[in-house]
């Protein structure tokens, strides 16, 4: 989901830092950076190459967007409360897990209310209202990666905790400024999302010959070519 914030210059040009998959299975990006930089159409809060990444069944059991109510529940969605794991090793810095998780906006009626009405009041009261229930690992080499939208009352860490890549820190959920339930993931040069610079990123494994790389929108993480931005 599109943090909807003040934007700010773009970073300047860095190395892709090669991530592990946060998720397991069949997740379909969107808004990644391997179809476009920004990928969320912002500098701000070091989304510059932040991606979004779905649970997409192969049994449709995901609910398509506008093919029912407005609203629905979090749990209706494959990907509310699956495991999300710990991208980098390093030090848990910053845990949250005090926003409810809230419905997802499954027509244009209600999309149109969170871009508008809900986009701009968390906007207004802060970065936590914006990313939801969150951890960021800082590596030794400064990296921080963010995994944002959290399930609430999920989180496995706290900061001060040492994690390894791969290891399960969370599950995902519908928190903060979230449009259905999914993880939104980026990389930036601070713990402090405002006023920091986002930075490249790739996973390890996630094109189809096991090689590092990255999905487009509407590709599968570790199915489809990837494309490394």
């Amino acid at each position: 989901m599109v943090f909807v914030v003040l934007d700010r210059v773009a970073p300047p040009p860095a190395p892709a830092t090669v991530v592990e998959p946060p998720v397991r299975g069949p997740w379909r990006a969107l808004n990644s950076p391997a179809t476009r930089v920004p990928s969320h159409g912002t500098h701000g809060l070091g989304q510059t190459h932040a991606i979004d990444l779905l649970l997409d069944p192969t049994d449709g059991s995901r609910p398509r967007f506008g093919s029912g109510p407005q609203w629905r529940a979090a749990a209706e969605y494959p990907a509310f409360g699956r495991p999300v794991h710990a991208p980098l090793t390093g030090t848990v810095v910053r845990a949250h897990d005090r926003r409810r998780d809230h419905r997802a906006r499954s027509g244009w009626l209600s999309l149109a209310y969170l871009l508008l009405a809900e986009g701009f009041v968390r906007q207004v009261a802060g970065t936590r209202w914006m990313v939801g229930n969150h951890v960021v690992v800082e590596a030794p080499d400064g990296t921080c990666a963010v995994l944002a939208h959290l399930r609430r009352g999920s989180l496995r860490v706290r900061p001060g905790d040492r994690v390894t890549a791969g290891q399960q820190v969370a599950e995902c959920g519908n928190s903060g400024n979230s449009s259905e339930p999914h993880l939104h993931v980026q990389l930036t040069d601070s713990a402090r999302l405002a006023g920091s610079c986002g930075r490249p990123i790739t996973v390890r494994g996630g094109a189809p010959d096991g090689s590092d790389g990255l999905p487009g929108d509407d590709e599968l993480l570790g199915t489809d070519a990837p494309r490394v931005m």
